[in-house]
C-alpha cells in the first residue's frame, strides 16, 4: 500500500492537458507506449490520437527513440496491477496549435487538404485541424460531387474561425474566383480583335464550345465553328484539343471573349471561281426545299439555288412536288457569285422541251372562237334647218 501511494506522488506532476515531452519505447498493435520525461510514469499513444487516417500504419508515423511533443488527456490506472499510465495525444496538440494559429485570421488564404466528402460539402484538414468547406463554397459552379476533392491539397480563405465551438468555415470559391479576376485581367491585356490565338477545348454545349485561352473561357459560337451547316460540336471538336482561334470580340467587364474557328480555316467560298464555272454540268444534292426552289450541295459547304422556275420545263407549283430532301440530281451552273456567295442552277436545262404534237397548234387555232367584227362606227350628217321651206319645195316632184 505503501508503494502504490509512493507511486502516485511521483507522478502528481502529471495533469491533463498539460502539455509533455515523450520517449517513444515500443510500437505495437496501432499504439505506442511512451515515457514522459521526468516524471517517471508512462503514456499510450494511440493511432487515433496520432492521425485521422484511420487506415494509416502507425509504423510509418512514429519509431523507438524518437522524442514526441504530447497533450496529456487522462490518467488511467491498471485493474489488476495498480499501475498509472497517461493517455496521451499528438494529434490534439497540433490542433490547439492550430486553434491558436487560426484565431484572428479570418480572410486569409491557407492550404488545406481535403479528407472526406460529407453531406453538404467537404471536410479538410489544416496542420491537423478538422475544417469544413461548403459545396457552394467549393467552386464558382455548385459541386455535387465533392469526393474528387478528396486527397487533394489546395488554397482556401478562412471565413469563421470559432475554437469553443469546434468551428471552422473555409471557402475554396472565394480564391478560385480571385485566381481568374488576375489571370482574366492578364489575358484581356493581351488579347486584341482580330488575334489568332490557341486554346483548349474546355467543355462542349449544344451551342458551341468553350475554350480555356489561359485563365479565360472563350466562346466558338455553333455558327463560328465550321463552314459547313447545321454541324455539331461534338462532330467538329473534342474536350481537350488544342486549337487556333480568331478574336471576334472582347467584352472584358462581362468577362467575354467570341472566338471563331472557321475564321482559321480556309472557307468553301475561297478560289470557288476555280471549282466552279457558269455551263459546268455537275452531280449535287438536294439539302432543302423553299417556296421558291431548291437549295442543291454541289462541293461541300456550296449550295446552289436551282429556282423554281428552273426544276423543269413543266409547271411547277410547288418544289417538294417534284424534289426530295437528299435527292442526286445533275444541274447545270448559269452563274457564281463568289462576292454575294451564290451558285445558280439548272434542272430543266439539262432536259428537253416537250416537242409539241403535229397539228396541235391548228386544233388549238381553230378552237378558238372567233371575235365577233367590230361594227364600223359611222357618222352622219343632218342638214341645216333652213327657214322659208314650204311643203312644194318639198314635194314639189310628185303628183297628186
Amino acid at each position: 500500500m505503501n508503494e502504490f501511494e509512493d507511486l502516485l506522488n511521483s507522478v502528481s506532476q502529471v495533469e491533463p492537458g498539460d502539455v509533455v515531452t515523450a520517449e517513444v519505447l515500443t510500437v505495437d498493435a496501432n499504439q505506442a507506449n511512451v515515457a514522459i520525461a521526468g516524471t517517471g510514469v508512462e503514456g499510450v499513444l494511440t493511432l487515433r490520437e496520432l492521425t485521422n487516417d484511420r487506415d494509416a500504419d502507425i509504423n510509418d508515423l512514429v519509431k523507438p527513440g524518437e522524442t514526441l511533443e504530447l497533450l496529456v488527456l487522462r490518467q488511467v490506472v491498471g485493474k489488476d496491477t495498480d499501475t498509472v499510465t497517461y493517455l496521451v495525444s499528438k494529434k490534439r496538440l497540433e490542433a490547439r496549435k492550430a486553434w491558436d494559429k487560426l484565431v484572428g485570421r479570418e480572410e486569409e488564404v491557407v492550404t488545406v487538404k481535403g479528407t472526406r466528402a460529407v453531406k453538404g460539402g467537404l471536410s479538410v484538414e489544416f496542420e491537423g485541424l478538422r475544417g469544413f468547406i461548403p459545396a457552394s463554397m467549393l467552386d464558382t459552379r455548385f459541386v455535387r460531387n465533392t469526393e474528387r476533392f478528396v486527397g487533394q491539397e489546395f488554397d482556401a480563405k478562412i471565413k469563421e474561425v470559432d475554437p469553443k465551438e469546434n468551428r471552422f468555415i473555409l471557402s475554396r470559391r472565394e480564391v478560385v474566383e480571385a485566381e481568374a479576376a488576375a489571370a482574366r485581367a492578364e489575358v484581356f491585356g493581351k488579347l486584341n480583335v482580330g488575334d489568332i490565338v490557341t486554346g483548349k477545348v474546355a467543355r462542349i454545349t449544344s451551342f458551341g464550345a468553350f475554350i480555356d485561352l489561359g485563365g479565360v473561357d472563350g466562346l466558338v459560337h455553333l455558327t463560328e465553328l465550321s463552314h459547313e451547316r447545321n454541324v455539331s460540336p461534338k462532330s467538329v471538336v473534342s474536350v481537350g484539343d488544342e486549337i487556333e482561334v480568331k478574336v471576334l470580340d472582347l467584352n472584358e467587364e462581362e468577362g467575354r471573349v467570341s472566338l471563331s474557328l472557321k475564321a482559321t480555316t480556309p472557307g468553301p467560298w475561297d478560289g470557288v471561281e476555280q471549282k466552279l464555272a457558269a455551263g459546268d454540268v455537275i452531280e449535287g444534292t438536294v439539302k432543302r426545299l423553299t417556296d421558291f426552289g431548291a437549295f442543291v450541295e454541289v462541293l461541300p459547304g456550296i449550295d446552289g439555288l436551282v429556282h423554281i422556275s428552273q426544276i423543269s420545263h413543266k409547271r411547277v407549283e410547288s418544289p417538294k412536288d417534284a424534289l426530295k430532301v437528299g435527292q442526286e440530281v445533275t444541274v447545270k451552273v448559269l452563274e457564281v457569285n463568289a462576292a454575294d456567295e451564290r451558285v445558280s442552277l439548272s434542272i430543266k436545262a439539262l432536259e428537253e422541251r416537250p416537242a409539241q404534237e403535229e397539228g396541235q397548234g391548228d386544233e388549238k387555232r381553230q378552237s378558238r372562237p372567233r371575235r365577233p367584227k367590230r361594227q364600223e362606227k359611222r357618222d352622219f350628217e343632218l342638214p341645216e334647218t333652213q327657214t322659208g321651206f314650204s311643203m312644194a319645195d318639198l314635194f314639189g316632184d310628185i303628183e297628186l
